[in-house]
């Protein structure tokens, strides 16, 4: 048997159509290669102009500040305070975003004369955003203004209090806006429903950078590299204006002369001309997030702004110190969290892991890394037995809302935030084991299971000719990389491993070098070591990643970055949905297999000329069945899991791509009990000349049944001889014979569409795809 390791994530390629006219015109007509004039079409950049302006980003794309809402207000509302000398603090945030906000904003401020601080809140001591006790002591200290930034919207309280107080507050922030706003002096933000500013996603350091170039008067160009600092660590959006502040921000980073990020870059190891995008998001950001994490976030406001060489060195080094010490919680908790998983006898479709001594300052860490392993929702507290709460952060997959998730059961909550992928909340910790119930429930009640699982979206699947030194020197052009910009993410088919060795102090990572048709290419997986021990020369693999180049010695040479690995009998792919997709229908040369004679009558027409469709209905059907092609597309959810198991079982294809879709919701639905069964019986026993064709309705309120159920009870009674049907009329039928239910053949085939259903439609993509594999047999 060949050795099978089923991929970490689900698979997505791009379904796209090519426009190939296109593409050789515009790579001819730019001089670029046809694989970058595609990779500019997957972003929407179809036009000679569109790709050009993309590529060499404009001040143009730099808005007027005031186009924001109540920039004027807040703008005249600071200088007020300037030219009286009044108490200005900026109030900021724990976070990378948050102290390059806040730094942006004081230099702001210094460079006018204003009388400013800062106040960084403690996460554990003041929480996220406003907080009225430090309102409260920032004013009885001389305090005559705020000004937030990176947070504020949300602080109805605290800025209710300062105003009893006689304190104005400015709100500079980017979160997301509630329903109802705080009553707060100005509010500046890019997407107020009252503004008209253009691009709504600037980091919370983008909206301070755009205060700062109201107030001047002019683009305080020098700050640029503090905004590509936040804006990079905060994963925004990485188009439009935010693409040229960065872009221009990074080059800033090349070159800066900020004691502070000198410093930084010494102690972190980081070369200050070979700056990116990456090693600010890696290697920078982390460290910037790291005193937050663990408590008092102001020494890294103090890092930035600093004019003291000595200052800056020390600092550096306390930062670097708490990253390590942030790397070492990560890892303890991040172990113990494993432990739990592996301990638990089920597998719940999201994870919610509780337990005292856990530094709170890191769960969102500890929770992507449970979600970047298992492909499910994770939600990571620390118990406080203090007061009995648990408190932390959850992260989740596309394919679960986990702050709609979590407002469904908002009563079993003290207090939650967050959005579609990331959350933080506290609960009661009696509330734990509930909570963890009824996020399941959830899952399963929205048919979420079969959909869990990370995603990676494949830009394209290459060959040999796209892999050379100047396809990723020509791909440095699309940079800098992030959220709405990814770096291409490529796939290379059936390659053959040469050498696989792990690498790293423990082993925990996979150097690997692949043959492809007439030269190799160098393989690099983190966390990828474990996989060495499956694989050996002359084994063929698919694998997904980023290409780099490895420059070492003065030589360069060509590397994947591996960020997934299949090695597989087939190859499968998930296209499990609600609704049978339409990208469904554009695969040639494919087997297209129907077990629903209605799909089957509806879709067929739609196949591609080069591929065929089966309609497979019974046993005999499914032996009989012998492919075509290497593809096979399963279209809907078999009748029963034998009759799947026989159609594969003797063929051989080198991919499946599955939608199982399903027309009935047998598994949700479930058996009816015995209870059920009773009720109907009863009731029959009871009534003569049940006119089932015309009441069924009131029949089935009267059960308390849905119609559907009781049309399957009666069914069954019928083939086991209980009842008997004449002109429409239902009597039963007087018998002392004892009968088995569950001998019916409508009774045995909703067994099967159960069990069918649970294994194909709900189950996780890798239990599925597991299953598959296991049907066919494989010779070495």
């Amino acid at each position: 048997m060949k050795t099978v390791i089923n991929a970490r994530m689900k698979w997505k390629q791009a379904e796209k159509t090519e426009n190939h006219q296109l593409i050789q015109e515009l790579s001819r007509e730019l001089s670029y290669s046809p694989l970058f004039i595609s990779l500019c079409l997957h972003r929407g950049l179809d036009t000679k102009e569109k790709i050009q302006s993309f590529l060499h980003p404009s001040e143009k794309r730099i808005y007027d500040p005031f186009l924001m809402h109540d920039m004027e207000r807040a703008t005249e509302r600071i200088m007020a305070a300037v030219e009286t000398g009044d108490k200005i603090i900026i109030y900021g945030d724990y976070d990378a975003d948050g102290v390059t906000s806040t730094s942006v904003l004081l230099e702001t401020l210094e460079m006018i004369g204003a009388n400013v601080d800062f106040y960084i809140p403690n996460r554990f001591i003041d929480g996220y955003g406003p907080n009225s006790k430090a309102f409260e002591k920032l004013i009885n200290e001389g305090c005559q203004l705020i000004v937030t930034c990176d947070n504020g919207v949300s602080g109805h309280e605290a800025i209710k209090r300062a105003k009893e107080l006689g304190v104005d507050v400015v709100v500079t922030d980017h979160h997301e806006l509630p329903e109802e706003l705080p009553d707060a002096y100005a509010i500046v933000h890019p997407r107020h429903p009252a503004g008209q500013y253009p691009f709504g996603d600037l980091a919370g350091v983008g909206v301070a950078f755009k205060v700062a170039t109201a107030l001047l008067g002019e683009m305080p160009v020098e700050l640029l590299d503090l905004v590509a600092l936040g804006t990079i660590a905060d994963l925004v959006s990485l188009r439009d204006e935010n693409r040229v502040l960065v872009t221009q921000g990074i080059a800033l980073l090349k070159q800066t002369q900020r004691l502070g990020l000198v410093a930084l870059y010494e102690v972190a190891g980081v070369k200050k001309n070979e700056i990116d995008e990456e090693s600010v998001g890696f290697i920078i950001g982390p460290r910037l997030n790291a005193p937050g994490r663990l408590g008092d976030a102001s020494p890294a406001v103090r890092l930035l702004t600093t004019f003291d060489e000595n200052e800056a060195q020390s600092i550096a080094q306390i930062i670097q110190g708490k990253n390590e010490e942030r790397q070492q919680y990560v890892k303890k908790i991040t172990d113990e969290a494993f432990d739990m998983l592996e301990q638990t006898d089920t597998s719940p479709d999201v994870y919610v892991l509780a337990k005292e001594g856990w530094h709170e300052g890191v769960l969102g860490i500890v929770a992507s890394k449970i979600v970047g392993k298992t492909g499910k929702p994770a939600i990571i507290l620390n118990i406080d037995r203090e007061n009995g709460t648990a408190k932390g952060s959850g992260r989740s997959v596309q394919a679960f809302h986990l702050y709609e998730a979590l407002g469904k059961i908002r009563p079993l909550t003290v207090a939650f935030g967050g959005h579609h992928m990331a959350a933080g909340l506290t609960v009661p910790s009696e509330n734990i084991e509930q909570i963890r119930s009824k996020l399941n429930d959830y899952a399963a009640v929205q048919q979420l299971s079969g959909q869990m699982g990370e995603e990676i979206h494949i830009d394209k699947v290459v060959t040999e000719e796209d892999l050379t030194l100047e396809t990723v020197e020509e791909l440095k052009k699309l940079a800098p990389f992030g959220t709405d910009n990814p770096k291409p993410t490529f796939q290379l088919d059936n390659v053959l491993v040469q050498t696989v060795r792990k690498i790293g102090a423990d082993g925990t990572h996979l150097k690997m070098s692949v043959q492809l048709d007439q030269t190799s290419l160098d393989t690099i997986g983190f966390d990828f070591g474990e996989v060495a021990d499956r694989i050996s020369g002359n084994t063929r693999l698919s694998t997904v990643g980023k290409l780099e180049i490895n420059e070492w010695n003065g030589s360069r040479k060509l590397q994947l970055r591996i960020e997934d690995i299949a090695v597989k009998g087939i190859q499968c792919f998930d296209y499990r949905s609600t609704q049978i997709p339409e990208s469904l229908w554009n695969k040639q040369n494919a087997d297209f297999v129907f077990f629903d004679s209605a799909n089957y009558e509806q879709y067929q027409e739609k196949m591609p000329a080069s591929s065929k469709a089966y309609l497979i209905q019974t046993r005999k059907d499914a032996k009989q069945f012998l492919m075509q092609h290497s593809l096979l597309v399963l279209v809907d959810c078999p009748p029963s899991l034998t009759i799947l198991s026989l159609l594969i079982e003797h063929n051989k294809p080198e991919n499946v791509l599955y939608s199982f879709h399903s027309t009935t919701n047998d598994y949700l639905e479930g058996m009816p009990n015995r209870q059920h069964f009773a009720n109907a019986y009863k009731f029959i026993l009871s009534h003569q000349n049940i006119d089932v064709k015309n009441q069924l309705g009131i029949l089935a309120k009267t059960l308390n049944m849905k119609e559907n159920r009781v049309i399957f009870i009666l069914q069954v009674f019928f083939e086991v001889g209980f009842v008997k049907i004449e002109s429409g009329l239902l009597n039963r039928v007087e018998t002392n014979e004892k009968k088995d239910l569950t001998q019916s053949i409508t009774y045995q085939k909703k067994v099967q569409r159960i069990e069918a259903e649970e294994r194909l439609v709900y189950s996780h993509a890798w239990e599925v795809e597991q299953w598959l594999m296991n049907q066919i047999t494989i010779s070495e």
